[in-house]
Parts: structure tokens; C-alpha cells; sequence
């Protein structure tokens, strides 16, 4: 066999490897889904025996609906909880919200932290590290500004860390908004980042967003507390393996980790896309094969390779590959939903079309610049994770 003949054999191959590989993760994803999502965890602790929580909660600037996600927090049915409210500068409007929801539930153990404490380049460490260094309880709830909860969330998690687990997390989705980017959100977080997001931690490898997490507190200082994550703008992801590290195992939450931001745009989805694909590049080279886990790219390596073996049409394929993966990624996002979806299937196709055509621009986007900007701050990345903020002279 001549060596061009072997070399197209074995992409063909590839082809043919990446089309298993890729539906596997479709299949697990939806079956995990639906055997685990909203489901009501049976209780592996009594109520009134559930470990203390230390609630985190890194606030800055105000959204429309910042009071109504934080108030969430205060009503949560738990039988033994605080709440750490951290604000980096004096002068930030969050105060006030923090200040009228500690007047409104006086009974709720709940203190308010202003200033931070510089200890690295990560602007959420240092918001949090005021209340970190005073929490009570054994474990600590980091949880973002932009997440809402129900009041039985917290017993979930909390009901999750069993005996060998150190970890508990929340996978992200989107709250029901209106406009075509909040669709356009919905769609992503109920399609394609819960596809490998559910199937790389199914198949025993940690991927942890930081959205919300439920970690030991022990284990954290044994790998020297916050401060020691200050040097990374990705924390939550050295947090996780400092965790998994020391032999603890993770667990998922039966509920998601609900975004509910007041702000949002096409733009916004797309600066934050890049800047997730920024710090994956920076920490794990091995990214930067993930274009050909998109669908349009990987129906056309596919085809190809179906052409090569058995002599079927590429657009034919193509086409119907996309339909195939159209219709599972509805099967998902429905199943993540837990109930009906609050825009139509027109709605979806266009949100799912749009977001699959953006995939490859946010890649090449990503690799073309270094620097990411995070709230108030530019950072440039180095390979490992660590950043260098960038300040303007």
C-alpha cells in the first residue's frame, strides 16, 4: 500500500473513531440526564444531622436581578448555614442590596465583608478571603453572584458529600429570561458544554466550574486555602484538583447550578466563550483539539471518512449527521430543562444553528490573543494556568 493510500486509511480510521467517540458522549450525557437531573436525592443524612455550611458569596456591581438571586440564599430551608456577603470596593452599589437583605432577615446568620484582602491576581480570591478566613463551619459554599436557588438546593448538595467525597458541584444552566441571547445561552449550556462536561466527569475525569461548589474545608487549607489559588484566574479548576490530589471523590448535584444574570447580549456570551477557551488552551494543551468535537466540523471529518470507507455521499452524511445531532442536543437540553422550554422549537434551531456556526470563530479568537479581561482587570495567561495582570501605565 502506497504511503498517501495509508496515511488517508488512517484518517479515515480517525474518522470513524471520532464518530464513536462522539456519540458515546452524546448517549451518556442524555442517560445520565435523565437518570440523575431533578431527581429527589434520597436521604443519606437525616435533616437535622446535615454539616454545617459556610456560604461564599463574591459579589461586585448590580444587575437587575442581583436582590431577587441573593434573597434566594436567605430564604434556603437548611438547618445550619451563614452567609458570607464579600465586597471588594467601598463604594460598590452591591452594598446596599447586601444591607437591605441583612435588615429584612435578621434572623439569618448572615455578615457583610467590604475591602477583600490582596493575595494574588485572582480578583474573586481576593474578594473572598475576608470571609474565608472567618468561616465556622467545615464546609464551604463558593457560589457566583448570578445563581439563583431553590430552598432545598443546599440540602442536596449537602446530602451529596458523603463520607468519600470533598467536592460537590452544580452543573451550569441557564434560568428562563427573555430575548434571543438569553436563547441563545439556554441552548449552549443545555447542549454542548453539558455534553462534555457530564461525560468527561462520568468517565472519571474532574471538570468542575466553580459556579457553585460545595467543598471540604479542611482539604482546601491542606493545600494552602484560597491564598494558594490566587496566582490562577481559572481557580475553581486548581481547586478541584488540589481536592481530587489528595483521593476525595467528586459528586454532581441533582439540581443544576442556575444562571439567572440580568444583564445579557450576544457580545457578553461571546467574550465569556472566549475567555473560557482562553484559560482551557493556557491549562490543558490538549485543547486545542476541541474543534473537532463541533458539530459542523466534525459531520464534514466524518463524511469524509464514511465517503473513503464505504463510498457514501459527504453532503448526504453531512447533513444527516447534523439532523441526528440537532435532534439529541434536543433530547438534552429537554431533559436538563426538567419541564417544557420557554421558547419554541424556531427558536432553537435558529439559537442552536447560530451558536454551532460561532463555535470555530470563538476557537480561532481565543488562540489569537493571550489576554483575557475579567470583571475590571486585563490579565495575560502563561501555559499551567498562571496570569500576570496587566496594568495600563
Amino acid at each position: 500500500m502506497a504511503p498517501l493510500e495509508l496515511a488517508l486509511q488512517g484518517l479515515a480510521l480517525f474518522g470513524l473513531i471520532l464518530f464513536i467517540v462522539l456519540w458515546l458522549m452524546h448517549l451518556i450525557s442524555i442517560i445520565y440526564v435523565r437518570l440523575h437531573l431533578h431527581k429527589k436525592s434520597t436521604d443519606k443524612q437525616p435533616y437535622s444531622k446535615l454539616p454545617g455550611v459556610s456560604l461564599l458569596k463574591p459579589l461586585k456591581g448590580v444587575d437587575p436581578n442581583l436582590l431577587s438571586n441573593l434573597e434566594t440564599f436567605f430564604e434556603l430551608d437548611y438547618p445550619k448555614y451563614e452567609i458570607l456577603l464579600c465586597v471588594q470596593d467601598d463604594d460598590d452599589p452591591a452594598i446596599n442590596v447586601c444591607k437591605r437583605l441583612l435588615g429584612k432577615y435578621p434572623n439569618v446568620d448572615a455578615r457583610l465583608f467590604v475591602g477583600g484582602k490582596k493575595v494574588g491576581i485572582n480578583p474573586k480570591i481576593n474578594n473572598l478571603m475576608p470571609g474565608y478566613v472567618v468561616a465556622k463551619y467545615d464546609l464551604v459554599w463558593i457560589c457566583d453572584s448570578g445563581i439563583r436557588v431553590k430552598q432545598d438546593t443546599l440540602t442536596d448538595m449537602a446530602s451529596q458529600m458523603t463520607e468519600k467525597v470533598g467536592l460537590v458541584h452544580g452543573l451550569p444552566y441557564v434560568a428562563d429570561r427573555q430575548g434571543f441571547a438569553a436563547t441563545l445561552e439556554q441552548v449552549y449550556f443545555g447542549t454542548s458544554h453539558p455534553r462534555s462536561y457530564i461525560s468527561a466527569n462520568v468517565t472519571g475525569f474532574k471538570c468542575v466550574t466553580g459556579m457553585s461548589c460545595l467543598m471540604r474545608k479542611d482539604v482546601l487549607d491542606q493545600a494552602g486555602g484560597l491564598i494558594a489559588f490566587a496566582q490562577y484566574i481559572a481557580e475553581d479548576y486548581f481547586m478541584a484538583k488540589a481536592i481530587a490530589d489528595r483521593g476525595w471523590k467528586f459528586a454532581m448535584a441533582t439540581q443544576v447550578a442556575l444562571q439567572n444574570s440580568g444583564s445579557c447580549s450576544i457580545t457578553q456570551f461571546q467574550s465569556r466563550m472566549i475567555r473560557w477557551a482562553k484559560l482551557r488552551i493556557n491549562m490543558l494543551p490538549g485543547t486545542i483539539c476541541e474543534p473537532i468535537a463541533e458539530c459542523f466540523v466534525a459531520s464534514l471529518i466524518i463524511g469524509w471518512a464514511a465517503h473513503h470507507l464505504f463510498h457514501w455521499d459527504v453532503m448526504v452524511f453531512f447533513l444527516c449527521h447534523c439532523l441526528a445531532w440537532f435532534i439529541a442536543d434536543y433530547i438534552q437540553l429537554q431533559g436538563i430543562q426538567g419541564g417544557p422550554l420557554s421558547f419554541s422549537k424556531l427558536d432553537y434551531a435558529v439559537a442552536w444553528f447560530i451558536r454551532e456556526s460561532m463555535a470555530i470563530q470563538i476557537f480561532l479568537s481565543a488562540l489569537w490573543d493571550p489576554t483575557v479581561r475579567w470583571r475590571t482587570g486585563r490579565y495575560r495567561l502563561h501555559c499551567g494556568g498562571t496570569a500576570e495582570e496587566i496594568l495600563d501605565v
